[in-house]
């Protein structure tokens, strides 16, 4: 990004806060106070994240090697009661011990799987269908948007949706400094910088979304009818979507 300039080379100030032109052409006024502020935040909670680190690491060397603490304990007890018995004998009872676990493991696992597919649909699901972005700028039906980017989004520790980039790199806000953008200012980057974003926006919105003039994006030439593409799967239509078509 670079400082907005007015005529006579003097920056621009919206606010108090100075004017940056973003890569993509957008402009926002760059809060200062509130960067240094959150930049000192976040100083702050990785040192307190490293701290906490080192004192779990040197905890945890005491029990290097035992991934379930209560499991070993148990076997602990076992084996007490095995004295005089043969190798072949309490390799049984180790493999019976193993065995009785499994299950329990198995299904705590499908479980938890099951867990976050269902936060997941339920969170990313319901944002891409309340988005104004999508419905008001874009000629994508939710679920066809979701099917195109929502493999691009995830929830992190704290329930928040974090919007990733083509690269696969975080997309921050850009006026909560130092923040992942909400999913409405994310949407809208992610569709700004989308190489065939012209096929996908309303004709009046073509060359919105921040995009430098002159470079909102490549023309698209392939064409279908709206009843043919009603009639695919949602997976099918974000494919043509993605792949430059227009419907007719």
């Amino acid at each position: 990004m670079k400082l907005k300039l007015d005529a006579n080379g003097n920056a621009v100030v919206d606010n108090g806060m100075p004017v940056y032109v973003y890569d993509d052409g957008s402009e926002k006024p760059f809060d200062a106070s509130k960067a240094v502020t959150t930049i000192s935040r976040l100083n702050g909670e990785a040192k307190g994240h490293r701290e906490r680190a080192e004192k779990a690491e040197e905890a945890a060397k005491k029990f290097e090697g035992l991934d379930d603490p209560e499991t070993a304990r148990q076997a602990i007890e076992t084996v007490k009661g095995l004295d005089g018995k043969t190798k072949a004998e309490i390799d049984k009872v180790r493999k019976e011990i193993a065995a009785s676990y499994q299950p329990q493991i198995d299904a705590a696992k499908q479980e938890t799987a099951a867990a976050k597919a269902a936060l997941h649909q339920a969170v990313v699901g319901g944002a891409f269908a309340r988005s104004k972005f999508i419905q008001e700028r874009t000629i994508l039906p939710p679920d066809i948007a979701e099917a195109t980017f929502g493999k691009d989004v995830s929830v992190d520790e704290k329930g928040r949706l974090i919007f990733k980039d083509a690269s696969g790199a975080v997309i921050y806000s850009r006026t909560n400094h130092g923040e992942p953008a909400d999913f409405e200012e994310a949407i809208e980057v992610r569709i700004g910088s989308y190489e065939r974003k012209d096929s996908i926006l309303k004709a009046d919105q073509k060359g919105g979304t921040g995009a430098q003039p002159g470079t909102s994006g490549k023309t698209a030439t392939k064409q279908m009818p709206e009843a043919e593409f009603d009639k695919l799967s949602p997976k099918d239509q974000a494919a043509r979507m993605a792949e430059g078509y227009v419907l007719t």
